[in-house]
């Protein structure tokens, strides 16, 4: 990255009920889908994935806004590129591509800053 601070980003991710009206083999398209998703966040440029947290064994059903299923947190160099992360939800294909993971998932990014303590 560059001498501009990061974005540091939370990006909360909820599954929809589309999800838990699917098929095993629907779930499983979905969930081939997601992992490429995460991959591709991971790999946009400038991104440093910080880590993430799965509350899905507390949290069952389809989530509709806070608490989400899923969390990633980034330092992400500019707003393009949290955009572009967000959007590989409508791009990425899930089965046969006739739908994206966006109707199965849902995302939304939170931004800020690291929050630095004094020595």
């Amino acid at each position: 990255m560059s001498d501009k601070q990061a974005l540091r980003v939370l990006f909360c991710i909820g599954v929809n009920q589309n999800f838990m009206d699917g098929t095993a083999e629907e779930m499983k398209d979905v969930w081939g889908a997601f992992v490429a998703m995460m991959q591709g966040i991971a790999k946009l440029p400038g991104v440093r994935v910080l880590g993430n947290m799965d509350d899905d064994r507390i949290m069952v059903g389809p989530s509709v806004a806070f608490p989400w299923t899923t969390y990633v947190l980034a330092d992400v160099p500019d707003y393009d590129t949290v955009t572009a992360a967000c959007n590989l939800l409508r791009i990425t294909p899930v089965g046969d591509g006739t739908y994206k993971l966006w109707k199965y998932m849902r995302i939304e990014a939170r931004i800020g800053r690291e929050l630095q303590f004094p020595a």
